[in-house]
């Protein structure tokens, strides 16, 4: 379930951008290449901050704009060196 909630939570942000950056190419005259280039990674990483900030400060329920309600947990596994 952690490998889904982090897939998910990762492709909503990005697909956010890309729309995002669709919906700017028509406002704007830019380039579009260039366009999103820059815009998609921008808003993806404006949209997952904003809302993952939003789930740990106010309430838990605003992960669902992440894609999944609940970040996913990892155990915590201690890594062994070589000596």
């Amino acid at each position: 379930m952690n490998l889904y909630a982090s897939l998910v939570r990762t492709g909503v942000p990005a697909l956010v951008g890309w729309l995002v950056a669709v919906a700017a190419r028509y406002g704007l005259d830019l380039d579009p290449a260039a366009l999103a280039g820059v815009l998609v990674p921008v808003v993806s990483f404006a949209y997952y901050a904003l809302f993952r900030l939003a789930e740990h400060f106010v309430s838990p329920r605003w992960g669902w704009l992440l894609g999944y309600a609940k970040p996913p947990a990892y155990p915590g596994v201690k890594a062994v060196l070589p000596q």
